[in-house]
């Protein structure tokens, strides 16, 4: 992946006037030569934030925070590092290059300057349509939410954003805006709907969504499709309006749409977000407990809500370092964030927040439902169940609470938990998780390691027919049966298969299921890391294979030793091979 270049840091900071950077987020005052101003860190009645132009440094003698532009707005305004490092560069008015010569691309570009022109446009049409004012204000809107989320509206036809933007259909098509049909006509994807930008970290516009305004105008909400500068399962709508906000973020809680987000800014509840149609996923919560410790996601009460509940908690386990809280909270049948906040006020909602239930209790609450936990068969299955989930929490003083809850509750002694088939089933799904689709007969049962590498090559199937013909044959004889040897097989018989053909070729079949799903999960990852990753799998996957035969031969020789198996077991212990 492109790093950028220390020495560009270096020069940039050199470039840039911390008063500046710092004056427009927090007033100074000049004093001598320095500037001061209350710390923004830490709460005091008297100035001990002084900035130093000379030195192009801050300090602050009262908390002890310090550092320079770039440290700012890392710890101020919450950016990551490399969008702190293009905001500076763009107030320098210079490029970010990359080590290994990359660079933005102009098409990108265009976009985000085409969807910023686009969002303008919806907001100067709602100004100018009656009806889409009234239905905000019949949703409690004001004018000043409606203008911190840039919302608009896209009026009832079929060019307005053609029309605006005369020439620039090919653009436009790009960006997400226009679509075409069967005949080749172009016309505007959004028509007669409320318009939501989606917006990046950055606060720049990345995508749309519209909330139909007539009844039989199509969908409810309409979102903007995938485009260069929009991946739907990494973004979250309401992000950076919450940040932008906030100055200190201590919890964000997760609804479904647009107008949950808004109506709980409206009444001042500004750190809602909401997914954009796809389930809360890891992408999602790693985002998000970078800017807060705590994150609480809100569902229906119904079916859907719960399954959608547990996918979340399943997606959220890899990223419950120590210190961070996942909690869930339901909404009553036939109600909503946007109704209960709008009937019942600001305090009435966040106590349903202030008492929502944690992770932990949920996770054995789920698992436990149906089971005899008076009996040692119901303890058991609690037991087997909750291990492949505890296991996936990273290691600290929360799993090692999680494994001692669990122990209390079955009696089980942490120390013999791979006896319950935990650690040595990790494949197993837990039964209240969406049922993955069952092996054929005699397949082997899948394993973690093979499912990440399955949508390592769904994302990027060339790896395989880059692999040596010798690592070919250690695969399939490693992964046996299982759908990760299959999908190896296919794409060295057919090095030219897309991923459409891949998929249509099992059509129809039990594990079609199981590569859709593989492929929509996102990968925050360039090529190269994706390869690296892939050939590590591999490694494992076969040095795992090869030590397991190893302990089966050891067995053999144990209980009825023989000269041929002697010698199989002496070739694998040299790394030779039997296969001749």
């Amino acid at each position: 992946m492109a790093l950028i270049p220390q020495s560009f840091i270096n020069d940039l900071l050199d470039r840039i006037d911390i008063v500046e950077v710092i004056d427009a987020r927090v007033k100074l005052k000049k004093a001598g030569r320095d500037y001061q101003a209350r710390c923004p860190f830490h709460n005091e009645k008297t100035p001990s934030f002084t900035v130093s132009p000379h030195k192009q440094f801050y300090h602050c003698f009262g908390c002890g925070e310090s550092g320079t532009a770039l440290t700012f707005l890392l710890e101020h305004d919450r950016m990551e590092f490399v969008e702190a490092v293009e905001t500076l560069a763009g107030m320098a008015g210079v490029e970010v290059p990359r080590e290994s010569g990359q660079r933005a691309d102009p098409r990108e570009r265009s976009l985000y300057d085409l969807l910023k022109d686009a969002a303008q446009l919806y907001q100067g049409k709602l100004k100018d349509s009656p009806a889409a004012i009234e239905y905000l204000k019949g949703r409690g809107l004001t004018g000043i939410v409606a203008r911190d989320f840039g919302i608009g509206f896209a009026p009832d036809a079929w060019d307005t954003t053609l029309t605006a933007f005369r020439g620039r259909s090919e653009a436009l098509l790009a960006a997400g805006l226009i679509t075409k049909n069967d005949r080749g006509r172009t016309y505007d994807r959004f028509r007669h709907r409320i318009m939501f930008p989606i917006r990046d970290t950055r606060g720049r516009t990345i995508a749309f969504g519209g909330r139909v305004l007539g009844k039989d105008d199509g969908p409810k909400y309409l979102n903007s499709p995938e485009t260069p500068v929009f991946q739907k399962g990494r973004e979250l709508y309401g992000l950076f309006e919450a940040r932008k906000a906030l100055r200190k973020l201590t919890r964000f809680v997760v609804v479904e749409g647009y107008m949950d987000v808004v109506a709980l800014a409206q009444h001042g509840i500004r750190y809602a977000v909401a997914t954009l149609g796809t389930a809360t996923n890891e992408t999602h919560f790693q985002k998000l407990f970078r800017y807060a410790p705590e994150v609480i996601c809100c569902f229906d009460g119904d079916r859907a809500g719960r399954q959608a509940a547990r996918r979340a908690l399943e997606s959220a386990l890899p990223t419950l370092e120590d210190g961070r809280q996942l909690k869930f909270v339901f909404m009553p049948d036939g109600e909503d964030p946007d109704s209960i906040v709008r009937g019942q006020g600001q305090a009435a909602f966040e106590q349903r927040l202030d008492g929502a239930v944690t992770a932990t209790e949920y996770l054995f609450s789920q698992l436990s439902a149906g089971l005899d936990l008076q009996s040692l068969e119901g303890r058991a299955r609690l037991a087997s169940l909750a291990e492949p989930l505890i296991a996936r929490v990273p290691d600290g003083v929360l799993k090692s609470l999680l494994r001692q809850s669990l122990a209390e509750r079955t009696g089980l002694d942490p120390a013999s938990r791979p006896s319950v088939g935990g650690a040595a089933r990790r494949d197993e799904a837990p039964e209240w998780a969406a049922p993955a689709p069952k092996p054929a007969s005699g397949r082997r049962g899948r394993t973690q390691l093979g499912q990440r590498l399955l949508t390592l090559i769904l994302h990027q199937p060339d790896l395989i027919v880059n692999l040596n013909d010798n690592i070919k044959l250690k695969i399939e004889h490693s992964a046996g049966e299982d759908l990760f040897a299959q999908i190896v097989r296919y794409i060295d018989q057919n090095p030219n298969a897309g991923i459409g053909e891949i998929l249509g070729a099992w059509a129809g079949e039990p594990d079609h299921q199981l590569l859709d799903s593989a492929r929509k999960q996102p990968l925050e990852l360039a090529a190269e890391a994706i390869a690296a990753e892939f050939q590590d799998g591999v490694n494992r996957l076969i040095q795992l294979a090869e030590d397991e035969e190893r302990r089966t031969m050891l067995k053999e020789m144990q209980h009825a030793p023989t000269k041929e198996t002697f010698l199989r077991f002496m070739s694998r212990k040299q790394g030779g091979s039997d296969s001749q």
